[in-house]
């Protein structure tokens, strides 16, 4: 563009010199011998004063660099129909795919990997991640799916697949899969990342260890929820109530429970029989001198139960 600017400056210029020095030039009968000098100042003075005039007054950078025509996206378009034309090419289709993702143009990388793909009849394993990598950048659930069998394939042909073994341990990690997203993350710094990336995989496989060592990892979460809380109690019965005969009636044991009067009584959550063989049932009361009557009947309590208490004090 600049030297087309050039040019065009320089024509106009060599026009305008031409317009009016060639009358100076051309000799009339009654011109006098300084004309051709003449013409040469006024040429000079156009040629040497108009350049003169544009460097100052101009505001183009003439130290700035050229820049090429060719875009990224041209020269992928170059290839695509270089392609086109040649369309058994396999390292150009992988080309091609690979320009395509780094300009995001997922669609059309899908189809230039699936064309690898099938020119490499399912057996090279760069476009099969090639063709992963799209699948799963186009739409992360494909991890799941399509994507992710890909990715497998891939390392099945080629076990030291990087960009597989990185999509496949985040894979794991998206179903909770923690020995496997371990393990494939342990590969890939096997393998010798750059050094930016070895830091992420290290922090990361210590973040997996802790999860899979701690204890609410789910093999320690699949372990028997402790007992509940149980209350042991032995009564002794003193020599009148031991002789009364009291048949089949269960025996129920309150128990002062400390704090201000006038709190809820309740069962406590586990109760053990007392020595004898009777049945107990445990509770907690408060209150002073309750009146005589009978628990309700009910599946939880089994039998009716009558309260006893002495003739003064507090429970």
């Amino acid at each position: 563009m600049t030297t087309l600017f050039v040019l065009l400056s320089a024509l106009l210029a060599l026009i305008m010199l031409v317009w009016v020095v060639v009358p100076l030039v051309v000799r009339r009968g009654d011109a006098g011998a300084t004309a051709p000098y003449v013409a040469s100042i006024v040429a000079a003075i156009v040629l040497l004063g108009g350049g003169a005039l544009y460097a100052s007054l101009s505001n183009y950078d003439w130290g700035q660099p050229v820049v090429s025509a060719d875009t990224p996206e041209t020269m992928v378009s170059r290839l695509a129909r270089r392609l086109a034309r040649d369309s058994d090419d396999l390292d150009g289709w992988l080309q091609l795919g690979r320009s395509y993702v780094v300009l995001e143009q997922f669609p059309l990388a899908i189809r230039a990997y699936e064309r690898a793909d099938k020119l490499a009849n399912g057996r090279n394993a760069e476009a099969l991640t090639g063709l992963a990598e799209a699948l799963a950048l186009r739409d992360p659930n494909q991890l799941d799916g399509r994507a992710g069998r890909l990715f497998e394939q891939a390392l099945a042909i080629d076990p030291t697949a990087g960009k597989a073994l990185f999509f496949t341990g985040a894979a794991a990690m998206r179903r909770s899969d923690w020995a496997t997203a371990r393990e494939r993350f342990a590969k890939l710094l096997a393998l010798g990342p750059p050094e930016n990336i070895r830091p992420i995989l290290e922090q990361q496989l210590a973040a997996l260890d802790e999860r899979l060592g701690s204890p609410g990892s789910d093999a320690s979460a699949a372990a028997p929820a402790p007992e509940a809380a149980t209350v042991k109690v032995r009564v002794k019965l003193g020599t009148k109530l031991a002789k009364a005969e009291w048949g089949d009636a269960p025996l129920c044991v309150f128990v002062r429970e400390p704090g201000p009067s006038g709190s809820a009584a309740g069962r406590a959550p586990t109760v053990e029989p007392v020595a004898g063989g009777a049945d107990a049932v445990f509770c907690r009361c408060h209150g002073r001198r309750p009146h005589v009557r009978q628990w309700p009947n009910s599946p939880s309590h089994g039998q009716g139960c009558t309260w006893w208490h002495a003739n003064g004090g507090e429970w």
